[in-house]
């Protein structure tokens, strides 16, 4: 049997990693600055997630949800510490599309309805509804297809107004990243997340707030959408989560009252998906990385805007954008293979850095002295 070949591949085999550095088959050191697409948060190897994915492995590993699992609430408790939404409920799942999948489906339940406003530019993962509220037609089978999305400009009031005044009585939910990955690290502006929520209130519509790529912490936030001082009713969280083990999880408001089958799963919040997302968390606490990477992020994006072949540079703390010219579409492929960096794209030309959130400064600066050579390469 081989592989179904949807993946288009480096030729690097990763066979050691610790902190922000990574090793190949043949003993090349790499700098990674990609961590994954944003999911190594705590860095490769941290000694205390071995530990603590150590010491649970040889407890027990895995039972289903038909039983009491004591690190569900401990994950919980500190999970609303950590992100300051202490009053909040969780429910546990594997990944960052069924967080969303599931916290569109809530919002239906809790409104009745079946319409939902997403933005140009977004992705939101592949499963079902949440491919068909992706901005892609090109991976949204014919099987997914439906009338329910509303697709509106990502950023424009009046747009968003127009819509809820022709249609906010249909309006299940609005669906948003805080900041756009796939599509370019776009922020969502201050006063277009606070139109969402007046006009969620109005409606009685629920503001699902994507936190997959830019939550847990990237931003120097736990969630990017707490720069506009605003509250969602539900935010799905997944990459950073369990820093490599697969965890997702919705993080929901007490408006919307669970009933015993309304959600499922059988893996969601097993016993080591519990001790991984715990151990980032503690790591997170105990290190002030929030903190890091706002301040490192903020570093790096200060230095990238004094080049001058650069058109742009977007994001916050370590969710950034490298916006270049057409005629440097080869900078990524070079950081790679000519000078050993790990970085993410973007369409049309973005170069996106998603690394671990205790990324020194000295790694910043030695990203910051390869790039400038790649300009010339």
């Amino acid at each position: 049997m081989n592989l179904f070949d949807v993946y288009p591949l480096n030729n690097i085999e990763i066979v050691k990693a610790a902190g922000s550095t990574v090793w190949d088959a043949t003993g090349q050191e790499y700098l990674d600055l990609y961590g994954g697409h944003a999911v190594i948060s705590i860095g490769h190897t941290h000694p205390h997630y071995v530990k603590r994915l150590t010491d649970q492995l040889n407890k027990v590993g895995f039972y289903s949800n038909s039983v009491k699992i004591p690190l569900q609430v401990a994950l919980a408790k500190k999970l609303g510490e950590v992100s300051g939404k202490i009053e909040n409920q969780l429910f546990l799942c594997n990944s960052g599309a069924e967080a969303n999948e599931n916290a569109l489906k809530l919002a239906s339940f809790y409104n009745n309805r079946k319409k939902v406003i997403a933005f140009k530019g977004a992705f939101h993962g592949r499963t079902s509804l949440a491919v068909s509220a992706t901005d892609n037609p090109k991976i949204i089978a014919p099987v997914n297809e439906t009338d329910n999305i509303i697709f509106l400009p990502f950023n424009h009031v009046a747009s968003l107004e127009a819509a809820f005044a022709s249609s906010g009585e249909e309006i299940a939910a609005v669906i948003i990243e805080g900041i756009q990955g796939v599509g370019g690290i776009q922020e969502a502006s201050v006063e277009f997340l606070r139109s969402i929520r007046a006009l969620c209130d109005k409606y009685n519509t629920v503001f699902i707030a994507d936190s997959v790529q830019c939550g847990y912490g990237r931003t120097g936030l736990f969630y990017s959408h707490d720069y506009a001082g605003i509250e969602a009713d539900i935010y799905t969280m997944a990459k950073g989560m369990g820093n490599g083990f697969p965890i997702g999880g919705i993080s929901i408001s007490l408006k919307l009252k669970p009933w015993h089958g309304m959600l499922g799963t059988t893996f969601g919040g097993n016993h080591l998906a519990c001790a991984a997302a715990l151990a980032v968390l503690e790591v997170m606490e105990q290190d002030n990385l929030m903190a890091n990477a706002a301040t490192v992020g903020s570093y790096l994006i200060s230095e990238l805007k004094q080049f001058k072949e650069v058109k742009e540079v977007r994001g916050r703390g370590l969710m950034i954008g490298i916006d270049l010219p057409s005629e440097l579409s080869n900078v990524k492929k070079n950081l790679l293979f000519k000078h050993h960096i790990f970085t993410g794209e973007a369409k049309p030309n973005v170069i996106r850095l998603l690394p671990a959130l205790n990324l020194k400064k000295e790694q910043a600066d030695q990203f910051l002295e390869k790039f400038a050579l790649t300009l010339k390469d």
